[in-house]
């Protein structure tokens, strides 16, 4: 096989793989080529997620929103490229932590706010302020 016809075949699995709709989804809708999803909605590229809305390539999630590229998480409302975490929100590049907000770059922590550590109660008083003044459920 030559080069030509090996970048012509793998194009057209591309083209196929983008345009083959849901695979063993149930209860999921608006749903693009996602795969093995239950209860979601508008979500493209997603794996294995339950209960998740309006996010991309994103597998294994749980009660989740707006998430990009976001891996083995629960509670995750509007973030990006997060793994085995819990209960984030608007956090980036963050793994295995819980209870954190508006954070980049985590490794294991829980209850910060833009990277800072609190206390638990002052923790959840600063979100619910900031899930107000930000229009976040």
């Amino acid at each position: 096989m030559d080069r030509r016809t090996f970048l012509g075949e793998l194009a057209r699995l591309r083209t196929a793989a983008r345009q083959r709709g849901n695979l063993d989804c149930f209860e999921s809708e608006t749903c693009d080529n996602c795969s093995r999803c239950m209860f979601c909605t508008g979500c493209t590229n997603c794996h294995a997620c339950t209960y998740v809305s309006a996010s991309t390539g994103c597998t294994h999630l749980v009660h989740s929103a707006e998430c990009d590229a976001c891996h083995r998480g629960a509670h995750l409302v509007r973030c990006l490229r997060c793994v085995d975490s819990r209960y984030l929100v608007e956090c980036t590049d963050c793994a295995a932590c819980t209870y954190c907000f508006g954070c980049v770059g985590l490794l294991g922590k829980e209850f910060h706010i833009l990277n800072e550590p609190y206390d638990r109660k002052t923790y959840f008083e600063t979100v619910a302020e900031l899930r107000a003044e930000l229009g976040i459920e």
